[in-house]
């Protein structure tokens, strides 16, 4: 029998791991890109159907700065990143008007920018702690449509991990003390300086990141605790913006990333290459999906793939009758798809054009059909209570069905603009727009 001393260290053991730790699949956070599951679904979620700025705002909070990273929930805080320019001119700056012209209008930056981390409080919106991880002249622009905040930091409940890219890799820990960081990962070199966005991905002790440039982009594998590397393994592919996804299947710990050249599945104890597979089209940016049998992944600029793709292989599946299936229209450009159950919901380009495809066969449920009010979207969809949230970069949010038909049940609108992928934790839906951070609740 257990003496009332050990007995008595287990409930505190138990009662600490409860409040301070866990993973970022817990169904009732909103840990990590793309929540719990990685797919976009709260499983245990149920968000209002209708709101406005005068109806279901349970607070609004002013952001500073820009960024376009999704809010982290755990528990009471929430966690996002933004990047503040602030008035001080770099020494030696290349004046704006002095500088060639390039695609899209893009200039570098001439002023130092403030790369920060800020804390909130679920139930009010107010900030609990703001901290600077670096204070620097970014090395290059950044694409219009995009900022130097838009990869979203990932939580196990104790820690809090977060990327500025080309800025730094940091870990805190939730009251805002930092824990380690890394400058010396790597400056990267985008693809017609149009900015990165690659979230970092956590698994028990181990945090993976991936860079993917136009010059020597590679893969690599960080302990959570220290923030020492390791493993890295280089990687023969140009600037790609898409997450890696993590799951354990087959008997192994796989991280799938996708990427222009392949899809490729690795090891995560050792970084070996399990199965690759070609296809995909160029400037990838949608993040994998998965369920029990098949990773999903797709990308939408000028073409259109989709594989659905067999975790227990090996070797090169390109081309193979291994591959579960494939489609080639209608698939996103920006925004990751949606798994929801049996259902694959995902839009066209950055149009407001809705596909759902059966995910066991790819057979066509709802195909390219016109979502009423959302013209461009840059958010990804979410999932929760049988309904699909699908928000336009005015503000605009369609609620459907979760269906194998289209079915509308509710349009909103607020007054702000969104890019942000929405978080949804409980009875509360979090969209981050350009000025304002907005939690909704009835």
């Amino acid at each position: 029998m257990l003496s009332r001393c050990v007995i008595g260290l287990l409930v505190s053991f138990c009662g600490w791991a409860f409040l301070h730790g866990g993973e970022p699949s817990d169904p009732q956070q909103w840990a990590q890109w793309r929540g719990p599951q990685m797919n976009g679904v709260a499983p245990q979620g149920d968000p209002p159907t209708t709101w406005s700025e005068d109806q279901h705002v349970r607070w609004k909070a002013e952001v500073p700065g820009e960024g376009s990273s999704t809010p982290i929930i755990w528990g009471n805080r929430i966690f996002l990143l933004t990047v503040i320019k602030t008035d001080r001119l770099a020494e030696n700056a290349v004046p704006l008007e002095e500088q060639p012209e390039r695609p899209f209008g893009i200039k570098f930056p001439t002023h130092i920018h403030q790369f920060v981390v800020l804390c909130l409080d679920r139930a009010t919106g107010k900030t609990l702690w703001q901290h600077v991880a670096n204070e620097l002249v970014p090395h290059e622009g950044v694409h219009p449509d995009n900022d130097f905040a838009s990869a979203s930091p990932v939580t196990d409940g104790e820690r809090l991990f977060v990327s500025f890219g080309s800025r730094g890799v940091y870990c805190y820990d939730l009251d805002g003390k930092q824990l380690w960081k890394r400058n010396d990962v790597a400056q990267l070199q985008t693809r017609l300086s149009f900015g990165e966005g690659s979230s970092p991905a956590l698994h028990g002790n181990t945090l993976v990141t991936v860079w993917d440039h136009e010059g020597k982009s590679f893969i690599e594998a960080m302990n959570a605790t220290t923030g020492e590397t390791l493993w890295k393994k280089d990687r023969d592919e140009q600037t790609s913006w898409g997450t890696p996804l993590i799951v354990e299947r087959a008997g192994k710990t796989q991280v799938i990333v996708n990427a222009s050249n392949r899809v490729r599945s690795y090891d995560l104890t050792n970084g070996e290459v399990l199965w690759e597979c070609g296809g995909q089209v160029g400037n990838v940016t949608p993040s994998p999906v998965a369920n029990d049998e098949l990773v999903y992944c797709m990308s939408g600029y000028r073409g259109n793939a989709l594989y659905a793709l067999p975790f227990d292989q090996q070797g090169d599946l390109t081309d193979s009758d291994k591959i579960a299936w494939k489609a080639s229209r209608g698939t996103p450009y920006v925004p990751s798809p949606l798994l929801y159950g049996k259902r694959l919901y995902f839009n066209q380009s950055n149009d407001g054009i809705l596909t759902c495809l059966d995910a066991t066969t790819g057979k066509p449920l709802i195909d390219r059909t016109r979502l009423p009010g959302l013209a461009r979207l840059y958010a990804s969809p979410v999932g929760a209570a049988g309904r699909v949230y699908l928000t336009s970069r005015t503000g605009a949010t369609l609620v459907i069905k979760d269906s194998d038909t289209f079915e509308v049940l509710a349009e909103n609108k607020l007054d702000d603009d969104f890019d942000a992928s929405p978080a949804i934790v409980g009875k509360e839906l979090y969209l981050r727009g350009k000025r304002y951070l907005y939690c909704l609740a009835e």
